[in-house]
Order: C-alpha cells, then structure tokens, then sequence
C-alpha cells in the first residue's frame, strides 16, 4: 500500500511540472507573456540570495549588502562567475576583519 502511495505522489508532482514544458513549444505566447515568462528566473534567484546576503552577518546587514553590490558590479563587468563568487566572499572577509 505505502509504494502506490509513494508512486501516486511521484505522479501527482510529476505531471504539473512536465506538462507545461512539453505545451509551451506548441503555444505562441504574446510579446509580453514571454518578457514575463523570461523574467522569472532573475525573479527567482534574487528571492534565493537576497535573504543570505542579509544575514551574513546578522548585527551588521550592510556588510552583506556590500558584498552583493560588488557581486553585481563584477558581474556587470562580464567577469567570470567563479571570479564574481570569490570577489564578494572577498569583500566579506575584508569588511569582517
């Protein structure tokens, strides 16, 4: 019993969230619903990182918002991803020491 139900859940995630993936080639979404559809993951993943940028350093939020600043400075720069990530956790040591 506890394996169909363990099965039927897999299925019941499953299909919300491979269905659309499989329609949306063969729907032709006007201008502004691909703008927004295109916006979501930058959505999503300032969500994700902005509450760990304010709680590097709890007494002192600021240090993490440096930190992300420089992030996105970096960033905006086109340097590589692995360099960005090593800027901020740099920016962090030397305000934190």
């Amino acid at each position: 019993m506890i394996i169909w139900m363990v099965i039927g859940m897999a299925v019941v995630t499953a299909v919300p969230r491979f269905l659309p993936a499989f329609i949306v080639d063969f729907i032709k979404f006007p201008r502004w619903v691909d703008r927004w559809l295109n916006a979501i993951p930058y959505a999503a993943l300032g969500a994700l990182i902005f509450p760990g940028i304010m709680s590097v350093k709890p007494d002192a939020p600021q240090i993490g918002v440096i930190a992300g600043l420089v992030a996105v400075l970096l960033a905006w720069l086109n340097i590589h991803i692995i360099f960005v990530v090593i800027g901020a956790i740099a920016s962090v040591f030397i305000m934190t020491s």
